[in-house]
């Protein structure tokens, strides 16, 4: 096993938890980057040779390196893939009685790199990192003895490949795909397409926030803006929603999630408007609408640091138009996925968005991604997501 030595002081943040190791960080004179080969699995050591613990490498990437154990007994083979694989499977079914759910979670798994979510026996997979496409074989391996899936799809499409200079891909590694899914979600039903979805088809990571809202929903006017395929709007709908707009700009997505109210028993309740979310909020003003509930949940608008002022520009906009349709004391989920953005950021462009509106707001609850989406408590980039559910006052 060849050893990456970090330079002096660098061991600090992985020897309080982290996984990541930056290219500025090794010592490029002991153990040069450019003697690894991309994805090469190695012993991650102090500047003193002290070892910290086993995981790979990548010259070509920012994040040089990944920790994926600590000590040196531990090596990065089929039989940490299966111990990593298991534990993470007894974590889900603590807290899910069906198979409906995000399987592993990256670093707050422990498996830099890899994301796989389950619908029954379908499997969508994304191997976002040269180690672990090094370790494809192995992790399908341990996969096929662990949960025996009928189907397997590889969703290796996502930008981030491209930072580790992987080609990007979708591919279906086992069985056959049908062209739409049933995902099972708060004893709902939603058809989803796991090949040409957003991500790997579905998002589980707000499961427990949907549910959150059903009781506040009983006879309300309910509008649910980024809706993909209706997942908070049919939960409104679930929690007696008198009606519920979703607004989305992919008429396919729109198209499913319409499908998927009629799946559900509330077709006659829900509604559907495509186009940008920003010229549908504004055209809805323009016509004297108002809700008693306005859902937001957009895509990241942060997606790199670099993009953070731009970004936060777009939450507080987005904030101000839906904030707009709200009725005085009406209820506002804003949410965000993205990593850049701050809790206090979401929660400073609520203020300024409300200033803008001559009211203000009242936060009842935030909240984070559910349990199947842990977070590395020493990564405060695992806690992407954020959820506040405000109350309107004018």
């Amino acid at each position: 096993m060849d050893t990456l030595r970090l330079r002096k002081g660098e061991e600090r943040r992985l020897l309080a938890g982290h996984l990541w190791v930056f290219s500025n960080e090794v010592d490029v004179k002991a153990t040069p980057l450019t003697g690894f080969e991309p994805g090469q699995p190695v012993l991650i050591a102090s500047s003193r040779g002290e070892p910290i613990g086993h995981g790979y490498v990548n010259p070509h990437s920012l994040i040089a390196a990944r920790l994926c154990s600590r000590g040196t007994a531990r090596p990065l083979d089929a039989a940490l893939i299966r111990a990593r694989l298991e534990a993470a499977l007894a974590l889900r079914e603590a807290f899910y009685d069906k198979p409906f759910y995000r399987l592993v979670h990256s670093e707050g798994d422990w498996l830099p790199g890899v994301v796989i979510d389950r619908y029954g026996d379908v499997l969508v997979m994304q191997v976002n990192t040269a180690g672990m496409e090094r370790m494809l074989d192995v992790l399908l391996a341990e996969l096929d003895a662990l949960i025996a899936p009928a189907t397997v799809l590889l969703r290796n499409d996502s930008p981030v490949r491209e930072l580790e200079n992987l080609p990007r891909y979708v591919k279906l590694i086992k069985g056959s795909l049908p062209e739409q899914v049933t995902v099972e979600e708060n004893g709902l039903r939603f058809l989803a397409s796991l090949d040409s979805g957003q991500k790997t088809g579905w998002f589980y990571d707000h499961r427990e926030n949907r549910a959150a809202l059903r009781p506040l929903s009983q006879g309300k006017r309910v509008l649910d803006v980024f809706s993909y395929l209706g997942g908070w709007g049919l939960n409104a709908a679930a929690g007696g929603a008198a009606e519920v707009l979703a607004v989305d700009a992919s008429a396919a997505a729109l198209a499913l999630a319409a499908k998927n109210a009629e799946l559900n028993g509330f077709g006659e309740r829900f509604s559907t408007r495509c186009g940008d979310a920003a010229d549908v909020l504004r055209a809805l003003a323009d016509e004297g609408a108002q809700f008693d509930i306005v859902v937001l949940d957009p895509p990241a608008f942060i997606k790199r640091r670099k993009d953070h002022k731009a970004g936060l520009a777009q939450y507080e906009l987005i904030n101000r138009l839906g904030m707009a349709l709200l009725a005085d004391g009406g209820l506002l989920v804003s949410a965000s996925c993205s990593q850049h953005l701050s809790a206090a950021d979401l929660n400073n462009a609520m203020i300024r968005a409300a200033r803008k509106n001559r009211a203000s707001v009242q936060v009842l609850s935030s909240a984070g991604q559910g349990p199947d989406h842990p977070v590395n408590a020493a990564m405060p980039e695992t806690a992407y997501l954020k959820s506040v559910l405000a109350r309107l006052i004018r």
